[in-house]
């Protein structure tokens, strides 16, 4: 009865999240039988690609696991098959609303979107805890994943809320898309591919993608009309941000340059001045380490209680970007953020070639917190740059 409910319990937190979904967004407008639709559909799916990767897995001899079949067998498995199963599911569940005629606001793309990803996570939930009977570290896998789910979700369901008038995906839904089915294959790994130590590398991707989310909500709320018609959820959603972060409109602009050509030679010293920074991150994480008597070789991505090292190391890189994006920024004295971002960018790359090489362990890692790290980077430069 206990093992029962022990993976029956946590499976139906989407549902509970689903009922906020469905309060907070406009019930006059969204009706409950489409959004419960749009979520046992993506239930539907979650079963179906559960299936299909189960007969993949026995036929191809590869998992999602890469202690089963190694780094690159799992990572094969899950950007080659699993993770655009899995967002191509979601994205069926959600097209009867998409197709519907209750899909006339913006923001209707997220609020499907979302009613897909938690029907998928609901089901993916019982299937995971129930297979895996024993150990807090799969409550802890499931309930780290459920937000993640629905972030995917709405990089794909902001594209689709953009064209809500012609009812066809724009240009922006396939790269929308495939960064959400790109996202998903890397935090699966890290979630269920690797040892519960790798959960701490889950956190500045779920930061990452949170952020993007806020953005989209901001973005797809300006699109909507401002009458009665708007949304509960914009309404309440508005006021957290009054005097807030800039919208995406604004983001996008200052990393625009119109008529003014890109000026390489900041980018270029934007981007030894960001490595320059890590490797001064780094080396005060290294100090510190030492004067606290933080020994890094315990390290062990099967032992949660061993990462905190790697936190220490991952806090004394990340500090660097938001510092050394000011620095870009004040310095350069430009009107806009474009060459900062791409110096952070192009700092980032060569540090992900540098360790692809040297340490592809540590790759997916590189990768997890690239998004935060570049994210951070033009936060600096945004405080930096010249006053209008």
């Amino acid at each position: 009865m206990l093992s029962w409910i022990r993976w029956l319990g946590p499976s139906l937190v989407p549902a509970l999240l689903l009922l906020a979904v469905v309060y907070y967004s406009d019930r006059r407008r969204e009706p409950l039988p489409l959004v419960l639709l749009v979520f046992a559909l993506g239930g539907l799916g979650k079963g179906v690609t559960w299936y299909a990767e189960h007969r993949a897995s026995a036929w191809t001899g590869l998992d999602m696991s890469s202690q089963v079949v190694g780094n690159t067998g799992s990572l094969l498995f899950l950007f080659g098959f699993a993770a655009p199963m899995r967002e191509a599911s979601k994205v069926a569940a959600m097209w009867p609303a998409f197709r519907s005629k209750h899909f006339d606001e913006p923001i209707d793309g997220l609020v499907y979107a979302a009613s897909a990803a938690l029907g998928f996570a609901c089901v993916e939930n019982a299937i995971t805890l129930r297979d895996n009977p024993m150990g807090w570290i799969w409550i802890a896998r499931t309930l780290v994943a459920l937000p993640a789910h629905v972030f995917f979700a709405s990089l794909w369901g902001y594209a689709l809320g953009r064209v809500k008038r012609i009812k066809r995906p724009g240009p922006l839904f396939p790269a929308a898309w495939l960064v959400a089915t790109a996202a998903h294959g890397l935090y699966a790994h890290l979630v269920y591919g690797r040892g519960p130590g790798a959960l701490v590398g889950t956190m500045p991707l779920l930061l990452a993608m949170a952020g993007t989310t806020f953005f989209a909500v901001r973005d797809l709320s300006a699109r909507g009309e401002r009458s009665s018609r708007s949304s509960v959820l914009l309404e309440r959603v508005s006021t957290l941000y009054m005097s807030g972060p800039p919208s995406l409109r604004t983001v996008r602009a200052v990393l625009r340059r119109e008529g003014q050509p890109i000026t390489l030679r900041w980018i270029v010293l934007g981007a030894l001045v960001t490595i320059g920074a890590m490797t001064a991150g780094l080396a005060l994480s290294v100090a510190f380490g030492h004067w606290a008597r933080v020994d890094f070789s315990l390290v062990d991505e099967h032992d949660v209680t061993t990462t905190a090292p790697v936190a220490l190391l991952g806090s004394g890189l990340l500090a660097a970007f938001p510092v050394s994006g000011y620095l870009i920024a004040k310095a350069s004295n430009l009107p806009t953020l474009l060459e900062p971002a791409l110096a952070s960018g192009l700092a980032i790359l060569l540090i992900l070639v540098l360790l692809g090489a040297a340490a592809p362990v540590t790759l997916v890692f590189a990768l997890a917190f690239s998004p935060i790290a570049w994210g951070l980077a033009c936060a600096g430069a945004w405080v930096g740059r010249p006053a209008r």
